[in-house]
């Protein structure tokens, strides 16, 4: 029986988890997405054509990879549509790989407008996409959401009405429940064919040996639990949420793969320890293409900060990393990479999520040779220049975790693999 293999963030997200997963998908037969929502982009290029999918599993534009969105996911059911319209019109054969879990909540206007209100009255913004993303879990967890299943029920209109009702009240706006009734029944027809039990669907798959990837939505500090509260996602994007949101078992997980950057970014207010507000934080971010999938916003971009890579791997059992964008720092001359943290005097190489110390801590550094040139050409570790290989030899002596998969390049084949997975 085969195991999942699971790729995530290991920092505040957008580390390049729909590439890697897309490249794994090139073999596996079977890619899931366990969280989130339409808040999670992932940018993939494949044949120089950029793919932008935000809940459809990147492991679908292999064209032979079956593509499930797990029940822990929330479904705006309009962007799913658009998504499965735009793939078929790049001729994927969604309708013969999708799959809809009938247990994923709903997220309806009322949802959208709730997120926009609450960010509107927040003390400090928590940098909400105002997807609805939240107010659906909140939903889900005060165990008063619509499931995707509750589409085809009879009462869905009852409970559209009180839901819409409570809405209304918070935000003082009005909706049509008319309108929105009769346009979700068209929405429920269109996604009924992919809807199935995936929970027993995975577990089969499983038991028929199927090469199975989970795909991470967000990052391991965007967590709920384990992220920098309260600027977080709404769920956990951490190796539990995989769990809790396909049905999986802890034996079911093969390798864990950590996906980072060869420096960090984030999008949204919080904290950033090794955030850089220079000339150098600029170039990083042009150079990078750091702008969000989702929102189009400038990511804020700083160095590498290993102790947030350690942190990530001790949560997640991460076993493997996948290092992305190493051939965009090489074009930097020099490379810093956090190593401690100052904390008002006192030097430290714990993380800790909590608000105040992340507040005081001032980075340390260690600092590496740059200009690595063009390495898009590499396809083993050994062609690498030398400072390009320093540089991750120290990443894995610093985090104690083996760098798998090295990104050299955006497109699907600049990808340097030193073991098998």
């Amino acid at each position: 029986m085969s195991k999942a293999v699971c790729v995530l963030g290991c920092f505040y997200g957008d580390e390049g988890k729909g590439r890697t997963t897309d490249y794994l998908a090139q073999k596996a037969e079977v890619s899931v997405r366990a969280t989130g929502g339409n808040n999670a982009g992932h940018s993939i290029v494949v044949n120089g054509h950029r793919f932008a999918m935000r809940l459809i599993p990147s492991g679908i534009l292999s064209n032979h990879t079956i593509a499930v969105i797990g029940n822990g996911v929330v479904l705006n059911p309009k962007v799913l549509i658009g998504e499965i319209e735009m793939l078929k019109e790049n001729g994927i054969n969604v309708d013969k790989y999708l799959k809809i879990s009938d247990k994923a909540h709903i997220i309806f206007p009322y949802h959208e407008a709730m997120d926009a209100y609450l960010e509107s009255i927040r003390h400090n913004p928590i940098g909400t996409t105002k997807n609805g993303i939240g107010p659906t879990y909140c939903e889900k967890y005060e165990r008063s959401g619509i499931r995707v299943e509750d589409l085809y029920r009879d009462d869905l209109k009852n409970k559209l009405v009180s839901r819409i009702y409570n809405a209304e009240k918070l935000t003082g706006m009005k909706f049509d429940v008319e309108e929105i009734y009769s346009t979700y029944l068209k929405y429920a027809e269109v996604i009924k064919p992919y809807v199935a039990d995936t929970v027993t669907l995975l577990h089969k798959y499983l038991e028929e040996d199927k090469y199975m990837v989970i795909e991470g939505a967000q990052a391991s500090l965007l967590d709920i639990d384990f992220g920098s509260y309260p600027y977080v996602t709404s769920s956990n994007p951490t190796i539990g949420g995989m769990l809790t949101g396909t049905g999986l078992s802890a034996k079911d997980i093969g390798d864990v793969i950590g996906v980072i950057k060869a420096y960090s970014s984030r999008v949204g207010a919080g904290p950033f320890v090794s955030e850089l507000f220079d000339e150098t934080g600029n170039l990083i971010r042009d150079l990078g293409h750091e702008y969000g999938t989702v929102t189009g916003r400038p990511r804020r971009c700083g160095w590498l900060d290993l102790l947030t890579v350690k942190y990530s791997c001790m949560i997640n059992g991460v076993n493997y990393l996948n290092l992305n964008h190493l051939d965009t720092i090489g074009k930097l001359d020099k490379i810093k990479v956090c190593v401690a943290y100052d904390v008002n005097g006192k030097i430290t190489k714990d993380f800790s999520t909590n608000e105040e110390f992340l507040r005081d801590a001032k980075p340390v550094y260690e600092e590496f040779e740059g200009n690595f040139g063009d390495i898009s050409k590499c396809k083993t570790f050994e062609e690498l220049p030398e400072a390009a290989k320093k540089y991750i030899r120290y990443i894995e002596e610093y985090t104690g975790t083996k760098v798998a998969l090295i990104g050299t390049g955006a497109e699907r084949e600049n990808m340097i693999v030193t073991v098998d997975l």
